[in-house]
């Protein structure tokens, strides 16, 4: 399938449900006196990609991990299609959501199918029905057939992140959450595979929300972008205004990223 190689933005849905899939209502998250996330306000809408863009400690991951409960927020509500996190079944609530993490976390012992069908068979699905949607999975992440019996030690990292989304995607949920999923892989894998991922989102129409560093991955992934910076929103932007934003953040982060092009440039011709 072709990809758009423009540096700006997922598509969204032609059309989506009424009401946002994700919610943060005055969240708060403290440890020993800190505030990693203090006062979150923000929406994540139906098949958006929202990427949560900012240097480490600036509450990313911790602002990921409240959406699935792998933490509580210590103030504020979280919300998933309308209902508090706190009132939902821990774990349907993380079975419904996809999780895909920098190192993987498959199971080494497990081969490919077992750790993509994995959630599948937990809900109690028939044997062919697992066997078929691996099938279905490793051709949408672009993996041979074959590979469904190596074990994860026998596939290449890049190899091995795509299993990880095939696993994320194997129940088929609405929403995804993806922490530095491309940021452990050389660049030119790297490069592949947000591409990749651009290219399944497009068709998928997934809620996800991407967690990175890197302004470059945000403009080329993100629907939105959401600049965090010491546990705070700093702003909410289209990529398109992300790059003409006077924010001084904002702003900071496009300097460095032109800097870098530019030293990409002047490499390029001495």
């Amino acid at each position: 399938m072709s990809v758009n190689s423009g540096m700006l933005g997922a598509h969204m849905p032609i059309t989506t449900p009424v009401g946002p899939a994700i919610e943060f209502r005055d969240v708060a998250y403290h440890v020993a006196g800190t505030e990693v996330v203090d006062r979150l306000n923000l929406e994540v809408q139906h098949g958006e990609t929202l990427v949560l863009l900012g240097r480490s400690g600036s509450g990313k991951t911790t602002t990921l991990k409240l959406v699935n409960r792998l933490l509580l927020p210590t103030a504020g509500e979280v919300r998933v299609n309308g209902v508090p996190t706190g009132a939902c079944d821990v774990i349907r609530l993380r079975r419904s959501i996809g999780y895909v993490i920098q190192d993987v976390g498959l199971f080494p012992h497990f081969t490919v199918e077992r750790n993509i069908g994995l959630v599948p068979k937990i809900e109690g699905w028939p044997a062919e029905r697992t066997r078929a949607r691996v099938r279905e999975l490793l051709q949408m992440v672009g993996l041979a057939a074959e590979l469904a019996a190596r074990y994860p030690h026998q596939l290449s990292g890049g190899q091995r992140q795509r299993v990880g989304v095939a696993r994320a995607l194997a129940a088929d949920p609405e929403i995804l959450l993806m922490d530095e999923p491309f940021g452990a892989l050389d660049p030119l894998t790297r490069d592949e595979l947000q591409r990749e991922f651009l290219s399944l989102q497009q068709r998928l129409h997934k809620t996800v929300i991407f967690v990175t560093h890197d302004l470059r991955e945000a403009l080329l992934l993100g629907s939105r972008i959401a600049l965090m910076e010491a546990g705070r929103l700093v702003t909410v932007l289209t990529p398109q205004d992300f790059l003409r934003s006077n924010d001084r953040w904002a702003s900071a982060y496009v300097r460095a990223f032109a800097d870098g092009l530019q030293l990409v440039a002047d490499r390029g011709t001495s």
